[in-house]
């Protein structure tokens, strides 16, 4: 694995999720494999979960990790090829992405979209540029339209607590929230769970806010969140803005918050979401505080999602047997 962007570059996502397990089995089982070796994280905009988990992964492998916040702390970066930089930004990414990549042996990127361009935010620009001018491995802690370390742990998740009938039925539904959100943690989720392939999977939301084709294709797409939670195994519950009329908020129907009422039509289903989440508008507290819930066991998983990916980066290791594991 040279980059991990998306699902794409990655040539067996069981094997992945395997190796996920088993460092989370393990920890330390690789811990000389970094050694001598310094990984940068990078943030365009803030973190909790995916900046400490990183870290972690990356020291759990024996590797440096140096964290640097530029939207705070750096110079404003210019991406636009040609430009005349007489306005706010100060140095270009054809000065900065080469000089970091020889301080790094492996850059982490974390952007986000504007929401006003939708051209501009789907061309991916910023994570597209460090892989053109860096020289090294680039790991993205998101970006404008995908988050692939959250997705991948959310399959762990899911691989790791299943234990029914082949294929588990997956519902990925859209929530109120407050403000407009990207779409990258939908896109993306909905990407590797078509990638992988053994799962039954709807995605269900209001009118107006279809997602990107390329990403849900496979999916089945319903309107009426009840139908689509009739007999759910699992529901991944997520707000995000219009696609089609680009961030805008075209609801904020109450209606949609995952509640234990709503959860009867499911099969027991868990429930899981990224986080952070908005109490009692996305989700309820009778949900978060249940047993039904999966948020903090997903938060967990983000080391080893994150130690798989680097170790795969690093030095790819054959495993030996199977670590998958099965809730109690």
């Amino acid at each position: 694995m040279r980059n991990f962007i998306s699902v794409h570059d990655v040539d067996d996502v069981n094997a992945l999720v395997e190796k996920a397990l088993m460092y989370k089995d393990n920890p330390f089982i690789h811990k000389n494999l970094g050694a001598n070796k310094r990984i940068g994280l990078l943030f365009l905009n803030p973190s909790l979960r995916t900046r400490l988990s990183t870290r972690i992964a990356a020291n759990n492998l024996g590797m440096e990790a140096v964290v640097f916040n530029i939207d705070k702390e750096g110079w404003a970066i210019e991406f636009e090829e040609g430009a005349v930089m007489n306005g706010t930004t100060v140095e270009h990414i054809k000065d900065a992405a080469p000089t970091l990549g020889l301080y790094f042996d492996i850059l982490c990127i974390r952007s986000f979209p504007s929401l006003k361009n939708r051209e501009e935010d789907y061309a991916e620009t910023v994570i597209n540029q460090f892989i053109k001018y860096a020289g090294v491995p680039i790991v993205s802690l998101e970006s404008a339209t995908l988050h692939p370390l959250q997705s991948f742990t959310d399959l762990i998740t899911i691989k790791e607590t299943f234990a029914g009938k082949t294929k588990p039925k997956v519902v990925l539904t859209w929530a109120p929230h407050v403000k407009p959100l990207p779409q990258c943690v939908a896109n993306s989720f909905a990407q590797w769970i078509n990638a992988w392939g053994a799962a039954d999977f709807v995605i269900t939301h209001p009118e107006g806010y279809e997602l990107d084709e390329k990403f849900t294709t496979g999916a089945t797409i319903i309107t009426n969140q009840d139908e689509a939670l009739k007999d759910a195994d699992y529901i991944y519950v997520k707000n995000w803005s219009s696609y089609r009329d680009y961030g805008k908020i075209l609801s904020s129907d109450t209606n949609w918050m995952l509640t234990n009422e709503k959860l009867k039509l499911a099969n027991n289903a868990k429930v899981m979401h990224c986080l952070p989440v908005r109490r009692n508008v996305e989700l309820s507290d009778e949900i978060l505080d249940g047993a039904n819930s999966l948020v903090t066991r997903q938060a967990g998983n983000r080391v080893w999602a994150a130690q798989a990916v680097l170790s795969e980066i690093i030095a790819p290791i054959p495993l030996k047997g199977s670590y998958s594991r099965r809730i109690k």
